[in-house]
């Protein structure tokens, strides 16, 4: 079998693929986001050890592998099969991952107003990509996870997001909630009222909103 003499330069004869399913250099590049030194990163012939490279490597026969079985398992021949790709997971990020776990991490280790940060930083870069979801939904979902624990940084993110939409019933529905964790009931009504205008027909926030008043006025009468 013949293989290019590229190929045979990065090492890759042992993973055994056929020339028409011999991996593009050039799209792997662009799948990952990254330039040929990513994984080149030494010297040619320097000996000098290259870990990304080994990686990639194992990802490519590993990507071979899950088209085989996904051959086996369809029955169908390789030219109507579903194919794995680089790009099928990295979708121009290099370590791919959900964009809550990047931002709960910088959250966790630098605080609310890195996050914020953070999360305006990525969405100027990737956004209308497929590298990460920016929707509403998955924002507030994140929100969700640490609201309890962390309700100042949920506010920070919440506020942030309403620069991205505007009228986001959900969103206020959300703050006031979170200024309940503080807790702050002036604003968490003030939030709550705002998101009943938005959405009337919300009863859950109804019910929220009429507790916390009745709360209010309740202790206000014992001072």
């Amino acid at each position: 079998m013949q293989v290019s003499s590229r190929l045979t330069v990065l090492g890759l004869l042992a993973i055994s693929l056929l020339p028409a399913q011999t991996m593009n250099m050039e799209e792997i590049s662009k799948a990952l986001g990254v330039k040929c030194d990513y994984c080149h990163s030494a010297p040619r012939g320097s000996g000098q050890p290259e870990p990304k490279k080994e990686v990639a490597r194992a990802m490519m026969a590993m990507t071979r592998d899950l088209n085989a079985k996904i051959q086996d398992a369809t029955g169908k021949p390789p030219a109507d099969s579903t194919r794995v790709e680089c790009v099928t997971c990295h979708r121009g990020l290099a370590i791919p991952q959900p964009l809550a776990n990047v931002i709960l991490r910088t959250m966790t280790t630098q605080g609310g107003t890195a996050a914020v940060e953070q999360y305006r930083s990525l969405r100027k870069q990737y956004y209308g990509r497929a590298a990460y979801d920016f929707s509403e939904d998955a924002l507030l979902e994140m929100v969700q996870r640490v609201v309890q624990a962390r309700p100042n940084d949920a506010i920070a993110l919440l506020r942030m997001n309403l620069e991205f939409n505007p009228d986001s019933a959900r969103t206020y529905a959300l703050l006031g909630f979170a200024y309940t964790r503080k807790p702050d009931d002036a604003s968490a009504i003030t939030n709550l009222e705002k998101s009943l205008a938005l959405d009337p027909t919300n009863a859950m926030v109804r019910g929220q909103l009429e507790q916390l008043r009745e709360y209010s006025r309740r202790r206000q009468q014992r001072f």
